[in-house]
C-alpha cells in the first residue's frame, strides 16, 4: 500500500518536538505494515477543532488524485476532534478509495472497531470541550484578580512578575498622560509630538491616528479593567484621571460631529 502521513500540533500546550515523534511512530507502524510513505502534510499550532486547516484540506483534495491508499495518524484527534467533522472527512476519504489509520490506536476490522473507534473519537471531543473550560475558567480567575489575560499590553503600562498591570515610568506620563492633553487636530499631526519625542507603538513603528483614537478610548487608562463578562473599576493604576477621560469622550463624540475644517484645530482639555 502506498501511504501519506498527516500530523499537527495545537497551540494549546505542544510544540514543535511533538510533531517529529508524530512522524517517527507514523513511520515505524508504516515499515510494519509494509506501507509505503509518499509524502507529509503538517500542521502546526492549527487546534482540530476547527477543519480550516491548510495542509489537512490538502489531503482530503490529494486523496482524489489516487496517489495513495491510506493517511496515517498518530491518534485519531489529529485528524479531528468532533465526530461530525471526523465522520465527514472519513466519509469522502472513503469514496476516494482512502483509509485514515492510526499508528497508536490499535482499532481492528469489523463491529468491535467501529465502536472503538467512535469512542476514540468521542472522547477526543469531550477532551476538547473540557480543555476549553478549563482554559476559560482559569482566564475569569485571573480576570477575577485583575491579572493580565494576554494580549497586547497598552502602551503605558508593563506586566509585572505576579501577571499585574504596572505603569512604565517612561510611557505612561509623556506618552499616554500628554496624549489626552494635546490637541485633537483631526489628523496625522495628532501624533507629532509623540513621534518627536522618539516613542513608537508596542510595535516598533510610528504612532499614528488609528493608534491615537484607540488610546483616547482605551478604558483602562482610568483603571477600570475588563475580560469578557469581567468589570471591574479602579482595579488597575490609573495614568489617566476619570474626569480627563470622560471629558475627553465627550470631545471625540463632538469632534466627530462637527463639520470637516480646513486647517487643524487645537483644543486643550
Amino acid at each position: 500500500m502506498k501511504g501519506v502521513i498527516y500530523a499537527r500540533y495545537s497551540s494549546d500546550n505542544q510544540r514543535e518536538e511533538s510533531i517529529e515523534g508524530q512522524l517517527r511512530e507514523c513511520k515505524e507502524y508504516a515499515e510494519r505494515n509494509d506501507i509505503t510513505i509518499l509524502g507529509t502534510y503538517i500542521d502546526r499550532a492549527l487546534s482540530a477543532k476547527t477543519d480550516n486547516r491548510p495542509e489537512f484540506q490538502h489531503v482530503i483534495k490529494d486523496s482524489a488524485k489516487g496517489l495513495f491508499d491510506v493517511v496515517l495518524v498518530w491518534k485519531l484527534d489529529r485528524f479531528a476532534r468532533n465526530c461530525y467533522g471526523s465522520a465527514r472527512y472519513k466519509n469522502l476519504l472513503k469514496k476516494n478509495g482512502v483509509k485514515a489509520i492510526s499508528a497508536r490506536e490499535n482499532i481492528s476490522e469489523g463491529s468491535e472497531g467501529i465502536i472503538l473507534e467512535v469512542m476514540l473519537e468521542e472522547y477526543a471531543e469531550y477532551y476538547s470541550v473540557e480543555l476549553s473550560e478549563k482554559v476559560i475558567r482559569g482566564l475569569t480567575d485571573n480576570a477575577l484578580k485583575c491579572k493580565y489575560n494576554g494580549g497586547s499590553v497598552p502602551m503605558g503600562y508593563y506586566i509585572d512578575e505576579q501577571q499585574y498591570y504596572q505603569i512604565d515610568p517612561k510611557t505612561a506620563p509623556d506618552g499616554v498622560g500628554n496624549v489626552y492633553k494635546v490637541q485633537r487636530a483631526g489628523n496625522h499631526a495628532e501624533a507629532y509630538p509623540l513621534n518627536s519625542r522618539g516613542m513608537r507603538s508596542i510595535r516598533g513603528g510610528k504612532i499614528t491616528l488609528k493608534i491615537m483614537n484607540h488610546l483616547l478610548k482605551n478604558r483602562r487608562y482610568m483603571g477600570e479593567y475588563s475580560y469578557r463578562d469581567v468589570v471591574k473599576e479602579d482595579s488597575i493604576p490609573a495614568i489617566v484621571p476619570k474626569e480627563l477621560f470622560e471629558r475627553v469622550q465627550e470631545r471625540l463624540v463632538k469632534n466627530k460631529k462637527a463639520p470637516p475644517v480646513t486647517k487643524p484645530r487645537t483644543i486643550t482639555f
